[in-house]
């Protein structure tokens, strides 16, 4: 049921994960100001929140070097709060997105029935390539149409890898610890799948 549900996984829950859940949303959010949709929509239409396969930093906001590639490329870091990964969380995700594959064989492990919809982050953008955007149902700025979309690209993606493992250049550093320069790769990484993840919920062009 809408909104579309992603779920994104990394270890502590304070930098990667972070970062991917509030990257997705401004992308969602840019994406809807193009085609002359409120922004504020957003919300109906994608659900993205964040996990850590563990609970040390739970009830932490996020890392300052994280918060501030957020915050630098538009979004916003208010109300978050890292917590540790759930069973429950997996089962209400449409889409479960994981920063290595070693996370994604946690989750998996918590939930073999969600092996279906769980990838790495850098796996995901590049099974989208491989996906024909035509044969998805119609696109339309409504929680049920990307809803419906969403759910039709998470099967298609997880078509098009044919059972093949995520590569590992697919894993996101963990740059915990490290400078603005490396949380800026990470960054500039979640963003070349995050957009085009947003491009194929919410494809079309602005009103002329």
């Amino acid at each position: 049921m809408p909104p579309f549900t992603v779920l994104h996984v990394c270890m502590g829950n304070i930098c990667r994960s972070p970062m991917a859940e509030r990257l997705l949303v401004l992308a969602v959010r840019e994406r809807l100001g193009r085609l002359g949709v409120d922004p504020a929509s957003s919300d109906e239409l994608l659900h993205s929140h964040s996990a850590g396969t563990g609970g040390w930093h739970a009830g932490e906001e996020m890392n300052p070097p994280a918060a501030r590639q957020v915050l630098a490329r538009g979004g916003d870091v208010v109300g978050f709060a890292a917590r540790k990964l759930r069973s429950d969380l997996i089962d209400a995700a449409d889409l479960v997105l994981t920063a290595t594959a070693d996370q994604q064989e946690y989750v998996v492990a918590l939930r073999p029935d969600a092996a279906s919809r769980t990838f790495v982050l850098g796996e995901f953008g590049r099974l989208l390539g491989l996906v024909d955007d035509a044969a998805l149902p119609p696109a339309e700025a409504t929680g049920e149409a990307v809803y419906a979309r969403g759910v039709a690209l998470v099967a298609a993606a997880d078509a098009a890898r044919q059972g093949a493992s995520a590569l590992h250049s697919d894993d996101l550093d963990d740059p915990w610890g490290r400078g603005d320069q490396c949380f800026s790769r990470v960054a500039d990484e979640i963003e070349e799948s995050v957009h085009p993840l947003t491009a194929a919920l919410l494809p079309g062009s602005p009103p002329g």
